[in-house]
């Protein structure tokens, strides 16, 4: 089950089949699907896009940390997708991975929504016992990069080792409970 999550301007909750009409056209729009797989995969009916919410709310229902999260915006509009999942590895013993990731309608990009979002969806993550995250980006992907910059993960440099596709790695291990003390 995707848990709901706030954060000072948004709130993170599970899709709902209402909300088809919003994932079409995400998941429609070129400019959001051009660094998502080979770019070309298209929702292109309400019928695809409730499938695809079925598809999330099924795949996470007995989960209580992983999830694929609406993100609203703080007039209550969609303004994205954030989503923490295992990722898909090329063979390379990574199976057991978890990738965090986003994708945001045009309107919403510039505002901060997917560095507050990812923030918040990885302290649920730490919290609840995951001890690596990791995210992967299009190596042209800039934008995304900075995301995960600003939420201080480490780039490990180019990697083929998710998605059989080249992608620009980033990791973030849990704060251990140490960090942040006095010394």
């Amino acid at each position: 089950m995707t848990v709901p999550l706030r954060t000072p301007r948004l709130m993170l909750r599970a899709y709902r089949a209402d909300d088809a009409a919003f994932v079409r056209d995400l998941y429609a729009r070129a400019e959001v699907q051009r660094y998502i797989g080979d770019g070309t995969q298209r929702v292109s009916s309400d019928g695809q896009a409730r499938e695809k919410i079925r598809g999330w709310d099924q795949g996470y229902a007995h989960e209580p940390v992983l999830g694929v999260w609406a993100i609203v915006d703080p007039v209550g509009a969609l303004a994205g997708t954030l989503l923490l999942k295992p990722i898909p590895d090329s063979g390379t013993n990574t199976a057991t991975d978890v990738e965090v990731g986003w994708h945001l309608h045009p309107r919403a990009w510039g505002r901060g929504y997917a560095t507050e979002a990812a923030r918040a969806v990885l302290a649920h993550a730490f919290e609840h016992g995951q001890d690596r995250v990791v995210a992967v980006t299009h190596p042209a992907n800039r934008a995304s990069q900075a995301v995960c910059r600003r939420l201080g993960m480490t780039h490990r440099g180019l990697s083929r080792a998710y998605y059989d596709a080249e992608c620009a790695l980033f990791e973030l291990r849990a704060p251990t409970a140490h960090e942040g003390e006095a010394a």
